[in-house]
C-alpha cells in the first residue's frame, strides 16, 4: 500500500499545523495551564442524557481485571482540576466516539479526533463566548496571513469574522428552521454565531432564573458546516447531579467517585471542547472531513491503516 498526499492534502495538514501553534500560543499567552490528556479512564463523559448524542457505545478495554473507558470528553477530569486550584486549564485531548454509521455522511462526524478542551473557574457563558471571539478572530486572521499560499492551493477564500458573534436560541432556531434546525440555518449565516439553550448532557447548569432552561452553547460555523464547538457552564448542585446521572441508562456506578467528589469539592466553571478537524475543515473549506484527516477515522467506512 502507497500513501499518497498530493498538493491539497499538504495545504490542509500545513493550515493544520497552524493552528495548533497559534492555538496553544493563544492560551499560554492567556496564562492557561496546559494538562496532558487522559486516553483511559474508571469513567468518562456519557454524552447523556442528550437526545443528540449519535454515539452508539463507549469504548472500553479491560487492563488487568479492571474495565477501563474510552476517554470521550475530558469534562470530568477538567471539573475535578478546575476545582483543585488550577484557575483556568487547556488540553489537546484525543477522544473517541464510536457513532452510529449513518453519521458518515454528514461530512463532519469522525469516530476519533482532538479537541481542544479548556475550563475556566468561576467563568460565566459571557466570559467565554469573548475568549472564543478573541481566539476566532486572532488564529484564522494568523492563518489567512501566514498560510496564503495553501489557502490559494485550495480555492478557499477565509472571511474572518468580526465580534460580537450573533446569539440565537434552540426556541428561536426551532421556531424558525423545524427540529432539524442545525444545517438549514449555518447554511443561511455568513459568520460563525452562537445558539443557547440545550437540553443534554447532566452537567449543564440549569438557569436558576429559569428551569428548564440551561446556561449551555453551540458555536455554528457558517455556509452548512454545522456545530464546531459545545460548551457550557457547569452544574455544581449535588441533588441535581445526582437525579440526573440516574437518568443515564448505563452504568450509572461509574459516577460514584465524580458524585463523591461533587458533594463537597466541585467549583463554578465554564468551558468548551472544539474539534481540531472540524475548525481545519472549516477554514481549509474541505467538503467532507475525511479530506482532513491522513488516517481517516469515518462512522461506517473502511479503517484501511
Amino acid at each position: 500500500m502507497k500513501l499518497e498526499v498530493n498538493e491539497k492534502r499538504k495545504a490542509i495538514i500545513r493550515i493544520q499545523t497552524a493552528l495548533l501553534y497559534k492555538t496553544r500560543d493563544f492560551f499560554c499567552k492567556r496564562g492557561f495551564y496546559e494538562l496532558m490528556p487522559v486516553i483511559l479512564s474508571k469513567c468518562t463523559d456519557p454524552l447523556e442524557p442528550d437526545r443528540g448524542s449519535s454515539v452508539v457505545k463507549t469504548g472500553e478495554i479491560e487492563y488487568l481485571g479492571r474495565k477501563l473507558k474510552l476517554t470521550q470528553s475530558m469534562i470530568l477530569h477538567k471539573q475535578l482540576a478546575i476545582s483543585s486550584g488550577l484557575d483556568k486549564i487547556v488540553i489537546f485531548s484525543p477522544n473517541v466516539r464510536l457513532e452510529k454509521p449513518e453519521k458518515r455522511f454528514s461530512g463532519r462526524h469522525t469516530f476519533e479526533f482532538t479537541q481542544v478542551d479548556f475550563e475556566v473557574v468561576y467563568a460565566r457563558k459571557e466570559d467565554i463566548f469573548r475568549l472564543i471571539e478573541d481566539l476566532t478572530i486572532e488564529v484564522w486572521s494568523w492563518i489567512k496571513k501566514t498560510c496564503k499560499g495553501d489557502l490559494e492551493i485550495l480555492a478557499r477564500r477565509l472571511t474572518v469574522p468580526e465580534k460580537p458573534f450573533k446569539i440565537y436560541t434552540t426556541h428561536e432556531m426551532v421556531e424558525r428552521y423545524g427540529e432539524k434546525w442545525e444545517i438549514k440555518a449555518s447554511s443561511s449565516e455568513k459568520d460563525p454565531f452562537w445558539v443557547i439553550c440545550f437540553k443534554r448532557e447532566f452537567y449543564d447548569k440549569e438557569d436558576p432564573s429559569n428551569p428548564g432552561h440551561f446556561l449551555n452553547y453551540d458555536l455554528i460555523y457558517p455556509e452548512g458546516y454545522g456545530e464546531g464547538l459545545s460548551g457550557g457552564e457547569r452544574e455544581t448542585d449535588f441533588g441535581k447531579l445526582r437525579s440526573r446521572i440516574n437518568l443515564i441508562k448505563r452504568n450509572r456506578s461509574d459516577f460514584d467517585l465524580y458524585l463523591k467528589f461533587a458533594r463537597k469539592h466541585l467549583l463554578p466553571s465554564a468551558g468548551v471542547g472544539f474539534g481540531i478537524e472540524r475548525m481545519v475543515r472549516y477554514i481549509s473549506g474541505t467538503p467532507h472531513i475525511r479530506d482532513v484527516q491522513l488516517f481517516p477515522r469515518i462512522p461506517g467506512e473502511e479503517i484501511v491503516f
